[in-house]
């Protein structure tokens, strides 16, 4: 057969042209651009691009070819990249000097994705920067030209790299050149179509050649012949013009003894292929057994293995190999250079369908074998487990574990779970279920608690290592947690509760079980509305925080406290224990960090809750927790609701949402529902709250003690803007009748009484009005949370009337100016105004109504809003609609020193900000008040004062 270097390219003078048009812009420009050449198998993309590369030696090329086993493997397309250039040097990775590798990554050791701190919390983003780093050193020596075969089957974290690649804004001269297929490619990837977007990307479609180009190839089969255009028009009409085909129907026609004139063209149809799958197999049949042999070992083991690998999997000496690798080479089937590799994905395809079902089996454990015993990673023999049936001996059940917790750690769960299933499936080994159903409920838990649950009760039936017990418990209250009100794994607990092996005497090293089974027993009584609380089996008190067990157990009491309404006082003391030494999120943590979230969160102690959910978030990261994630995203859209701040609130609870909702993957669904209702209807948009009230009762309430209520009470505030003040009066009673059976008293957690009291009053029920403000205010005072005080006050000022009435609504404003509940302070400006105005006090009413109004502004709450608005316009005041002329407080504090004649660094330095943040409040005053600058600025504060009294 002609050698396959020695046919010529043909019929591309345009795709080179458009190749070498975008490698100068690369060169010119200095940034990086994509080139995709795409196409169906064999029609040449690679051809083409190694045919652009002899003709232009500008650019050093680094090249890799992704493979669907090395997919789940870390930054496995940048290894391929970037180690030949680290090794020439003669570096490890991250050594000194050399050809670029200086400084070079870790994550270009060849046991890197081994090592559990490369995928660690923040060592993604250290890798990424170490990969642009390295590529900015090579290209500022030689533009590079990185390319990429197969990009179908890269990893994420290559493809990751990639992108902020070519979204770089620093000028780095690299051509990206990826070559996929077309029908056969359809990835959703939104990474991968941002690598390809046309913005930086330039796309070549290869189509079949033309006839002429089948003349020019036959002159190069029958040298010396000048092909007849009958006969070339018929190889044309036989092959389509597949590049592919075509090589191998005129190679087969020389074979056959043709010639290619007019009267062999008859002749082309009986000797053309219908498929290069069969030429293939013929190529394939005219070598050795020990060829066939390599060639199946590289099918099922993959491009580019040592040949030590190979050996080992056939049977063979390494001699033998290469002798084998020369026989298929000469056949046409492997790469020149290099590793043993097929010249396409098309050839290893063939050869696998020349395997029966039982010899691709046979094959795969094979492969898992030879790869675990030659030391390759987990995840590279878990691979070839998972396409063979159970396998003999003990090795392939803790290879399966350790490619879950690589999978885990990379933040692949399903495929982890994948592997896990496969050791299930394994021959039985004593001890071995319950640890792997234990494995398999962790990691089930980053997307299914339901599943994770039943999973993990199984574990607990066979489970006899008092570590992996405290393990499990912590994890099925995880998941009791994530999938709250679902019924999750409730009645496999009752019946573990009184198994033994949920039974622990409390003393000497079972005391850590017994803490987390009774962290376990008291969730499980608060899973069940009807049932209150019973009192613990231990002394709560007298916990100091030690250990794990201890900590859930003070964090799980904090909340009960809080929730039954002790003093503030006694929940901190009790949180402070718990909360001393949290430790990382994790399945396991989380139920410590849950109570001790919703504890901060009840307390108000918004800032410190703030900072520590932004450092959960970032601990997970990239891990594929999407539960735990889920849980802090709708943490922070609680607390943005909590402060105030309704767009970031209606903002996190969609995102949190996602497309998650579809998937059935969203935890605390209804409590998102609640906030986006809340959300919606302080934004004014009644009909979007109503859509988001009739989707989820659609859904259902589920059963749980936390999120029905919350869900009623929002319910009620939707009806109620709906004009439907009896039907709202029903919800919130419906709703403190769940929260009462549930042991909740505090107007901390959920403040119905003061809701009912404002719809009672307004259908003139003041007895019952004042009963319920009374119960809720005396309960606000005994929990000691000023929140609650405050709002209890304002509803107890709004039944009162005369000079009770200001002085209520006075005090509190004066409560909640102390705490961060923006948008209930703007509520009670709101009504002390209106109290205000009511008494003659116009001055006094347009002070509060004026900060009511920037409080509202600022939180987004536009329906309380432009009712202050008004109210302000009805005292004699001024504001333009979108509340300009008022100051923040911030822009009044640094406007007036500056009307005092201070410069910008003294007033910085009087207020402890920054010089960025006086000269942004000033730009902000300067454009409210409708002046030009510092010079006009104390004219327009003694105007603006005056204006809005």
């Amino acid at each position: 057969m002609t050698d396959r270097g020695h046919w010529p390219l043909v019929g591309r003078d345009a795709e080179l042209a458009s190749l070498e048009a975008v490698a100068g812009r690369v060169l010119t420009g200095g940034r990086p651009r994509v080139v995709q050449i795409e196409g169906p198998a064999g029609i040449g993309k690679s051809a083409l691009l190694s045919a652009w590369r002899r003709r232009d030696d500008r650019f050093r090329v680094l090249r890799a070819r992704c493979h669907p086993l090395e997919r789940e493997s870390a930054f496995a397309v940048a290894r391929q990249l970037f180690q030949p250039v680290v090794g020439a040097a003669g570096e490890g990775a991250g050594a000194g000097a050399g050809d670029g590798g200086a400084s070079a990554p870790q994550v270009l050791d060849a046991g890197a994705s081994s090592d559990p701190a490369v995928y660690g919390p923040g060592a993604m983003a250290a890798a990424l920067d170490g990969l642009d780093g390295l590529t900015q050193r090579l290209a500022a020596r030689q533009p590079l030209l990185l390319v990429v075969d197969e990009l179908q089957w890269i990893d994420p974290p290559s493809l990751r790299w990639l992108v902020r690649l070519v979204r770089r804004v620093q000028p780095c001269r690299v051509l990206v050149a990826v070559i996929t297929p077309t029908a056969e490619f359809r990835n959703p990837d939104p990474l991968l179509a941002e690598l390809l977007h046309c913005a930086h990307c330039h796309t070549i479609g290869l189509g079949p050649l033309g006839v002429v180009d089948v003349q020019r190839l036959a002159q190069v089969v029958w040298e010396g012949a000048d092909p007849d255009p009958s006969f070339c028009a018929a190889c044309h009409a036989a092959t389509g013009g597949h590049p592919m085909f075509l090589r191998a129907l005129l190679h087969h026609a020389q074979l056959s003894g043709l010639r290619p004139t007019a009267e062999c063209q008859d002749r082309i149809r009986s000797v053309s292929l219908p498929t290069l799958r069969r030429e293939i197999r013929h190529r394939l049949s005219q070598g050795p057994p020990e060829a066939v042999e390599l060639a199946q070992a590289v099918a099922l083991l993959g491009d580019g293995r040592p040949r030590s690998l190979l050996a080992a999997h056939c049977g063979r000496g390494e001699a033998v190999v290469r002798a084998a690798a020369s026989d298929l080479r000469g056949l046409g089937l492997l790469r020149a250079d290099g590793e043993p590799g097929f010249v396409h994905q098309v050839v290893r395809d063939t050869v696998l369908a020349t395997m029966s079902p039982d010899e691709l089996s046979r094959g795969h454990a094979r492969a898992a074998q030879v790869s675990y015993f030659s030391g390759r990673p987990d995840e590279e023999a878990a691979a070839h487990l998972l396409a063979a049936d159970p396998v003999q001996g003990a090795w392939a059940v803790p290879v399966l574990r350790g490619a879950a917790r690589e999978a885990l750690r990379r933040g692949a769960p399903e495929r982890a779970a994948d592997y896990l299933h496969c050791a299930l499936r394994q021959p039985p080994q004593a001890g071995a279920c319950g640890p792997v159903l234990l494995q398999l409920a962790t990691v089930t838990s980053c997307y299914n608690a339901d599943q994770a649950g039943a999973y993990v009760t199984g574990a607990l039936e066979t489970l006899t290592n008092d570590a992996d017990r405290r393990a499990a418990l912590g994890l099925l209250t995880s998941c009791l947690l994530l999938a709250p009100g679902s019924g999750t794994a409730l009645a496999a607990v009752d019946r573990l509760m009184v198994d033994g092996p949920m039974q622990a005497d409390g003393q000497g090293a079972e005391r850590e079980l017994a803490l987390r089974v009774e962290v376990l027993r008291s969730l499980v009584e608060g899973e069940r509305p009807t049932a209150r609380p019973a009192t613990p089996a231990v002394d709560v008190e007298h916990l100091l925080g030690r250990t794990p067990g201890e900590r859930q157990l003070l964090a799980l009491h904090a909340f009960r406290a809080l929730r039954a309404g002790r003093p503030a006082s006694y929940v901190g003391t009790l949180l402070d224990r718990a909360s001393g030494t949290l430790p990382v999120l994790s399945h396991e943590t989380f139920p410590l960090h849950y109570f001790v979230a919703q504890t901060l969160l009840h307390l108000d102690e918004l800032d410190r809750a703030d900072r520590w959910r932004a450092q959960l978030a970032q601990g997970i990261e990239g891990m594929g927790r999407d539960l735990l994630a889920g849980a802090v995203a709708t943490y922070q859209a609680a607390s943005a609701l909590r402060r105030g701040d309704v767009t970031e609130a209606l903002a996190m609870a969609r995102q949190a949402l996602g497309p998650g909702r579809a998937a059935g993957r969203v935890p605390y669904a209804t409590t998102l529902d609640a906030i986006r209702i809340d959300a919606l209807l302080a934004q004014g948009d009644v009909d979007a709250a109503e859509r988001v009230a009739l989707a989820r009762s659609g859904e259902g309430l589920g059963k749980g003690a936390w999120e029905p209520p919350l869900f009623l009470m929002s319910s009620a505030a939707l009806r109620t803007a709906q004009g439907d003040a009896r039907a709202a009066l029903s919800l919130l009673h419906e709703c403190g009748h769940h929260i009462d059976a549930s042991g909740t008293v505090s107007p901390a957690v959920c403040p119905w009484r003061s809701r009912a009291a404002a719809l009672h009053l307004a259908l003139g029920e003041a007895d019952a009005a004042r009963d319920l403000i009374d119960e809720e205010l005396e309960l606000a005072r005994r929990c000691q949370i000023p929140r609650a005080i405050g709002v209890a006050l304002r509803m107890a000022g709004k039944a009162a009337t005369g000079a009770r009435r200001l002085a209520l609504l006075d005090e509190a404003v004066g409560v909640l100016t102390a705490t961060p509940a923006r948008l209930e302070l703007s509520r009670a400006l709101h009504d002390l105004g209106v109290a205000s105005m009511h008494r003659g006090d116009t001055a006094g009413a347009r002070r509060a109504l004026r900060k009511g109004l920037v409080l509202a502004t600022e939180c987004g709450a536009t329906v309380l809003a432009t009712r202050l608005r008004q109210r302000l316009h009805d005292a004699g005041g001024r504001a333009g609609r979108d509340g300009s002329g008022l100051l923040t407080p911030g822009e009044e504090r640094v406007s007036t020193l500056a009307a005092q004649g201070h410069s910008n660094k003294e007033i910085a330095e009087r207020l402890f900000v920054s010089l960025r943040t006086v000269e942004t409040h000033l730009t902000g005053a300067y454009r409210k008040l409708g002046i030009a600058g510092r010079a006009q600025l104390a004219a327009a504060m003694t105007s603006s004062t005056a204006g809005t009294g």
